[in-house]
């Protein structure tokens, strides 16, 4: 990981620096299109620093469209104290943090959920909703390499994994911004304290009880790693999966598993752990009764995943039935995660319904 060159840093190239001090001044006087060539090189890591802290696709984008419209409206008074690349972080910051402080984000099929056989009692059971919703892998091309600053303790990839978000949100909003700006976009305290209008101690005492809140909820070090993107290893599992899934097979499925695998449904609290618990679950509800699925192949949170359809026996039509994504370990499924919401499915581009 390599650090940002800041505006104005002596390292920075003379040519690199010149253009851009000629955009912002342009873009001072007015120039949409200069304002544009100074922001766009940071528009995807921002919507991602967004998503990070609210859980949320559709929230990122609203609030990353907040910031740079809040840019353009007060580039008059950009002082050039710090990098565009952290003005425009304190500006998406503080927006996200006003926005968890208005309480107002929810999935909106959520409270119109209702299923249709009585879940079985979970094995566990969160005191609030999760909030988290998949990120497409193809809103995060581009930004893997060069985002993290030299004192970030996570890569990208672990930094937008569902087990980082869904523990990230547990967090307090205030310690959740000061654990991602130091830890995972690798910002300095000093950095991140004027970011927050807050002291450096304050900084120090917040990321110190968020890695330990954060350290509890995450899977342990010797944990097995996943395989690696759309190695032979991963497509073994995925398509032993999918063949299991789509013939209903709850005995293959299970056998895929490990021995603590899980399965959640965002925004649900509740928490099926272990192959009896999963097992009993896919028979009584998911594949009850013969229930068929077909899953089209995406990619989230840098996971494999699906679009999720249910055959209706008496038409060709296949009906949406959220997205599910897939935790790897090692040479099994940990994880099983289906987003209820099928809104979710047109985020990463697959429709409402399918005909066979």
């Amino acid at each position: 990981m390599r650090e940002i060159p800041q505006a104005g840093a002596s390292d920075a190239p003379v040519d690199v620096r010149r253009a851009a001090g000629d955009l912002l001044v342009r873009a001072r006087n007015g120039d949409g299109e200069a304002f544009r060539g100074l922001v766009e090189p940071y528009r995807r890591e921002l919507r991602v620093h967004c998503y990070r802290i609210l859980g949320s696709v559709q929230d990122a984008e609203d609030l990353s469209q907040e910031t740079l419209l809040a840019a353009w409206r007060g580039i008059g008074g950009y002082e050039e104290r710090a990098s565009v690349r952290t003005w425009l972080y304190r500006i998406a910051t503080n927006r996200c943090l006003n926005a968890l402080r208005a309480g107002a984000r929810r999935p909106p099929e959520y409270a119109s959920y209702r299923p249709e056989v009585p879940l079985p009692e979970p094995s566990h059971r969160r005191a609030e909703p999760s909030w988290l919703e998949p990120y497409p892998d193809v809103l995060l091309d581009g930004i893997a390499d060069h985002v993290p600053g030299p004192e970030a303790r996570y890569e990208v990839k672990e930094s937008v994994s569902l087990a980082f978000l869904a523990a990230l949100q547990q967090l307090p909003p205030r310690q959740r911004a000061v654990l991602v700006l130091r830890d995972v976009l690798g910002f300095r305290a000093a950095e991140v304290a004027d970011i927050l209008d807050t002291t450096e101690n304050a900084v120090t005492s917040a990321l110190k009880r968020a890695r330990g809140a954060l350290a509890q909820e995450l899977p342990g070090p010797d944990r097995e790693s996943a395989p690696l993107p759309d190695s032979p290893q991963e497509r073994r599992i995925v398509d032993e999966f999918t063949r299991a899934f789509e013939a209903g097979d709850v005995d293959a499925i299970v056998a895929v598993l490990t021995d603590d695998a899980s399965l959640t449904m965002p925004p649900l609290p509740l928490e099926y752990q272990g192959p009896d618990a999963v097992r009993n679950f896919l028979a009584t509800v998911a594949l009850r009764h013969g229930r068929r699925h077909v899953l089209i192949p995406t990619r989230a949170n840098g996971q494999p995943a699906f679009g999720c359809y249910q055959r209706d026996p008496r038409t060709p039509i296949l009906h949406a039935h959220g997205v599910l994504v897939l935790t790897l370990t090692g040479s099994r499924i940990s994880a099983l995660t289906r987003f209820l919401d099928n809104s979710l499915l047109t985020v990463f581009g697959l429709p409402r319904s399918l005909r066979t």
